[in-house]
């Protein structure tokens, strides 16, 4: 088993690439966005060069990608010569387009996603796709957790979550309707970033639920998260008092999340950040039920025309669109009048506690790739349509956990200005 060791700014890995040559030479190697970013054009251009054969040789046990085949963008910005990763999901020209599933095994793309081609026009280099649970629901990747082989990474954005884990690139897309990018962050130890909902364009993204479907994107913590929303020309401000919210009683989860959390607040509150108790309890529970009710319902709807093409073919997805067809417009519409009134509380809430934290997953990633974990502590807030964002949090020993911070929707900057913080405050730096 690989072990991942993180990388600051101050303490850069020197590496030894041979990659066909007879002596090798010694490059310092870039790692973290922040990294890739100090570093000079020409750097970049050598270190993902140089990478490439590493990533193909490591994927064999970690399996990351459906395809590595680098698309150097022609544009300057940026992120010029710096790799990520697209979950297979998305769109892209030129590149395998195959919904995690193997009823398109073969299928090529012939346009690129919006989001993939605003990452091209600011200069990042396309390395490939990353593998995702079948059409981003359940029936899983073959992906493993780079923390720990034998376990998840999480889903259905596994390959983007497990590529930036592995140190293979430093941003990677991902896309979320219930907990797919912030639960996958927390098992494998990075950071993830759902945007407020509508922020980024879905157009060339594979549709699951449109009104929960959010893009996302994988860094390896707060501080890379935040450098790469200013690369996409997205602004953000410093708030110098930070009053965070904090569920009373929390979301049950299991043991090592629970302990993780109350370390995580005795932390805060010794370094005087504000906290502040949230009575949303039994709102987050009526939340889960409500966003299941909407995917179902117009997941079914989404993909109905499929499932009377291709039938159990389809696997999960043909149980999903059956289930979903029996969901009642007057179920559904009641599901999104709860919404709806949900986010008028948590407006309210939001202006005095600007930030809310929960925890980013149940627990650490389950044994085994059968499944994909537990989306409760995500669904709520994908159903409301606001950021959120997992920091790692300090564990001595065992899997990786996160902590999830939310914030009003449209408040992205602000929630990353915190996330960048309050990482920093835990980590003692």
């Amino acid at each position: 088993m690989r072990t991942i060791r993180r990388v600051t700014r101050r303490d850069v890995l020197s590496v030894a690439l041979a990659f066909g040559c007879k002596s090798a030479f010694a490059r310092k190697r870039l790692v973290t966005l922040e990294q890739w970013m100090l570093a000079r054009v020409q750097d970049r251009d050598s270190a993902w060069k140089s990478s490439v054969r590493q990533i193909e040789a490591q994927d064999a046990s970690i399996q990351a990608w459906v395809e590595i085949a680098p698309q150097i963008s022609p544009h300057q910005g940026k992120l010029s010569r710096i790799p990520f990763g697209v979950k297979d999901i998305i769109e892209t020209r030129g590149l395998k387009t195959e919904y995690g599933s193997p009823v398109y095994k073969g299928r090529m793309g012939t346009f690129d996603a919006d989001i993939v081609h605003e990452f091209r026009t600011r200069g990042a280099v396309l390395l490939g796709k990353t593998q995702t649970a079948a059409f981003a629901m359940r029936d899983p990747a073959p992906t493993r957790n780079p923390r720990d082989l034998a376990h998840s990474p999480g889903g259905s954005s596994s390959g983007s979550a497990a590529a930036v884990a592995a140190d293979m690139v430093p941003i990677a897309i991902g896309t979320q309707t219930a907990g797919s990018v912030i639960r996958p962050a927390s098992y494998c130890g990075v950071t993830g970033f759902k945007p407020s909902f509508g922020l980024f364009s879905l157009k060339g993204v594979l549709p699951y639920a449109p009104s929960l479907d959010t893009v996302g994107f994988f860094t390896h913590r707060p501080a890379d998260t935040l450098m790469l929303w200013e690369a996409l020309g997205r602004s953000s401000s410093a708030h110098d008092e930070l009053i965070v919210g904090m569920p009373d009683p929390m979301p049950k989860s299991e043991s090592e999340m629970t302990a993780a959390m109350q370390s995580a607040v005795n932390v805060l509150r010794q370094a005087k950040i504000a906290l502040r108790p949230i009575d949303i309890a039994a709102m987050l529970t009526r939340l889960n039920e409500a966003q299941r009710t909407i995917m179902y319902f117009e997941g079914a709807r989404t993909h109905e025309f499929r499932v009377r093409e291709y039938g159990d073919r389809l696997g999960y997805m043909a149980e999903m669109v059956r289930n979903g067809l029996q969901i009642r417009p007057g179920e559904y519409e009641a599901a999104k009048n709860y919404v709806q009134e949900c986010k008028t509380q948590m407006t309210s809430i939001y202006h005095s506690t600007p930030v809310v934290m929960v925890p980013a997953a149940t627990g650490p990633a389950p044994v085994g790739i059968a499944a994909t974990g537990d989306a409760s502590m995500n669904s709520p807030w994908t159903a409301l349509g606001t950021p959120a964002i997992s920091i790692p949090m300090p564990v001595r020993s065992g899997l990786p956990l996160g902590l999830q911070l939310t914030a009003a929707h449209g408040d992205d900057g602000r929630l990353l200005q915190a996330a960048v913080r309050i990482h920093q405050t835990l980590h003692g730096r």
